[in-house]
């Protein structure tokens, strides 16, 4: 029988990569971590000895904690949360149970450095139509929650990567790891090296390759997309504000992507007389 306070991987996988996903907190050790450096899509590792050094950065969240089995350590961890009023249950089965069943996870290795504050940093060019509005909502849902974003002019991505130890992305600019490769866009890129490429990312990224290479016969929604891209575009001055309005619009598509393909909607036609 299921505890009351803990969650199993069935149900949090449902959370991941939506606005109401809790805050994933990863408290396996580093002996058990190194046995398997991957992380669940949008978890943080945090240590387990010290929660009252980190449950500040959960404070008005809910929270899942993971430790490597379920009870080792995050067991105690959502307990000593729950008295500091953080409302938080433990993963069942911890990261064992997840990898057993073959669940998505993010390599630690492909994950940049992060800053003092426990954020990845990222760069790009200002005016974000596309690609770079899906790239960071793909970060901000599957890898980090509190990914920060600097949108600049073109000929000074590299000097702010390399003054703020930002990753640049979306930049044709040799050395740049992040970027399009050959016929794939940098969403498709990051879908791939983060091993997120679930049917329903996988679907979502077709349609973002569609709409930002010009290619609409990739998919019937990729024209949609671009109009609503362009249209964000206009409505917003400021490229936080849009990427704000634009976080909405990718959780729309890939809810779609995920739970919806199979549904039409049509005006009822079950009226007397019809």
């Amino acid at each position: 029988m299921a505890s009351t306070i803990s969650i199993t991987h069935d149900k949090l996988s449902r959370l991941i990569g939506t606005p109401k996903c809790p805050a994933l907190i990863d408290v396996r050790t580093d002996e058990d971590f190194a046995a398997d450096p991957r992380l669940i899509p949008g978890s943080v590792r945090r240590p387990p000895d010290d929660p009252t050094s980190w449950s500040g950065q959960v404070a008005g969240c809910s929270a899942v904690i993971i430790c490597d089995e379920g009870h080792k350590l995050s067991d105690g961890v959502a307990a000593w949360l729950r008295h500091e009023g953080i409302q938080a249950d433990f993963l069942e089965g911890g990261f064992r149970a997840w990898a057993e069943a073959a669940m998505p996870a993010v390599p630690e290795s492909k994950v940049p450095r992060r800053d003092h504050r426990g954020r990845t940093v990222w760069v790009t060019r200002a005016r974000p139509k596309i690609d770079r509005i899906a790239c960071p909502w793909l970060i901000r849902r599957f890898v980090d929650p509190h990914a920060v974003f600097l949108f600049v002019t073109p000929a000074e991505v590299r000097g702010v990567a390399e003054r703020f130890e930002a990753t640049p992305f979306d930049i044709d600019a040799e050395g740049v790891f992040w970027s399009h490769r050959g016929d794939l866009c940098t969403f498709d890129v990051m879908v791939e090296e983060f091993a997120l490429a679930t049917g329903p990312l996988r679907r979502l990224a077709t349609i973002v390759r569609g709409a930002d290479t010009a290619r609409p016969d990739l998919a019937p929604e990729a024209p949609g997309l671009l109009a609503a891209s362009l249209g964000l575009s206009r409505m917003y001055a400021d490229d936080l504000d849009q990427l704000e309005a634009g976080l909405t619009l990718y959780d729309a598509f890939y809810r779609w992507c995920r739970d919806a393909t199979g549904e039409t909607h049509n005006w009822p036609t079950n009226k007397a007389g019809a």
